[in-house]
């Protein structure tokens, strides 16, 4: 096995993959942010198929799940043909919006601008001006070929920051902003984001995390008055972390995912306990009894992890959040061996020595994977031949060939065919066990 140094890190293949894509274009990221607001209505300035494929690529592969009422089959769409090529689509657009607004019970309304529009001039900003004294509406331009669903979801937060947001009027101590966790591209978003709710919640630290909870107007108009942004990824969401803080003072601070397991959520609580007003008392003794919990837990699948997978070697093929946590929890707390771990979510090259060192800085096991960074499916099946390990946690695409590798497959990453993921989740104490019984759900038995 190589050491650090000779780290197998390579440069992604085009972006331009169309066969097994592991993320959709930028449409498609602006898409999921607007639908993973409960009552948040996308309003598709774009060919038909734009919205269909968001469908069965976004909301499918995002874990099985429907859109809801205003996602999928069910988008207002202005549908453009070759006429509004010629002649443009501002006139189509603006009776859209109007009959959207009209019809529609949404909170909150997001406008989002395809390939045509951004090819051929529409001014959709001005129209959408015409619509701001009538609901909460922002434009995303968001053309496909500008890049991949992580970029939409960043776009998102600009549009939202610069056409809607207004400074508060004072600070809240014990607000934070969630940023990072892009809904439906990363498969678990839903129960990640209550889980960080919840478990801030019992320090009296209010989590505003956007999606999946109600009152979403209401969400997003308390964003300025946050007293910080917390990023849970090594390179999503940073750019709107950089820009809550250029427009509205908001410091962050970053982490390399959703916490899991014993040992990340401990550290992840005592870094806000150093920034937040938490009661230190409260965080000893709760990280005291969490852990205590936690590992007793563990102890009731002892004989299973002792006789079945002793030190095994595991792969892992996911974006970076879900790599850089489920890696180090695997490695750090059940002892397995991180054989190769293939990024697929293609970040800029400025995070990638980060991720790395992120994956390879293990405090328990000095145990070095090969990384490598790659979204090409049929290259990814070939990096996985013949290797030694016999644990995969990858996307549902690896799961076709996991007989031929000999291997037990757990989906943990987009997209995701074979699982509904509705609150299911590996974050905080509970999200390691979790795991574990995912890895074990078929290979319980006797001996």
């Amino acid at each position: 096995m190589n050491n650090k140094a000779e780290n197998k890190v390579d440069e992604s293949s085009s972006p331009r993959i169309v066969e097994a894509p592991r993320y959709g274009c930028t449409l498609s990221g602006a898409y999921e942010a607007t639908i993973g607001l409960n009552e948040g209505v996308p309003i598709l300035h774009s060919g038909s198929g734009c919205g269909m494929s968001q469908l069965f690529g976004a909301n499918y592969g995002g874990g099985q799940n429907a859109p809801g009422d205003y996602g999928g089959s069910s988008t207002p769409c202005s549908c453009l043909v070759e006429e509004h090529v010629i002649f443009g689509g501002e006139d189509k657009l603006r009776k859209l919006i109007d009959s959207t607004i009209k019809i529609s019970t949404g909170e909150f309304f997001t406008v989002i601008s395809g390939c045509v529009p951004s090819l051929i001039g529409d001014d959709v900003d001005a129209i959408v001006g015409e619509f701001r004294d009538k609901a909460p509406i922002i434009h995303v331009n968001a053309p496909g070929f500008k890049g991949n669903s992580f970029e939409g979801y960043e776009l998102f937060f600009e549009a939202l920051i610069d056409q809607y947001l207004t400074p508060a009027n004072r600070k809240r101590k014990t607000l934070v902003n969630i940023l990072g966790v892009v809904p439906y591209q990363h498969i678990f978003w839903k129960g990640e984001l209550k889980t960080i709710k919840d478990l801030l919640a019992k320090f009296n630290i209010e989590a505003n995390v956007l999606f999946g909870e109600f009152n979403s107007v209401e969400n997003i108009e308390k964003i300025p008055a946050a007293a910080y942004n917390i990023v849970l990824s090594p390179w999503v969401g940073h750019r709107a972390a950089q820009k809550l803080k250029e427009k509205f003072g908001t410091p962050y601070i970053v982490f390399p995912g959703s916490p899991t397991g014993p040992i990340q959520t401990t550290k992840f609580l005592n870094k806000l306990g150093e920034i937040l007003p938490i009661n230190k008392d409260k965080l000893k003794k709760f990280i005291e009894s969490e852990n205590r919990r936690v590992y007793r837990m563990v102890e009731y699948a002892g004989d299973i992890l002792q006789f079945d997978i002793p030190n095994v070697y595991f792969g892992v093929v996911a974006d970076s959040n879900t790599a850089v946590t489920i890696t180090r929890f695997l490695t750090d707390e059940m002892g397995q061996l991180p054989d190769i771990v293939i990024i697929t979510d293609n970040p800029p090259e400025k995070y990638r020595e980060s991720i790395v060192n992120e994956i390879t800085s293990s405090e328990e096991i000095q145990f070095t994977p090969d990384i490598v960074f790659e979204i090409d499916s049929f290259k990814i099946t070939k990096l996985l031949k013949n290797r030694p390990f016999l644990n995969l946690y990858a996307s549902s695409l690896e799961s076709v060939i996991t007989d031929e590798l000999e291997t037990t497959h757990v989906t943990v990453s987009f997209p995701s065919f074979n699982r509904n993921v509705l609150g299911s989740n590996y974050v905080g104490y509970d999200g390691g066990l979790n795991l574990i019984e995912d890895l074990f759900y078929d290979k319980a038995g006797p001996l």
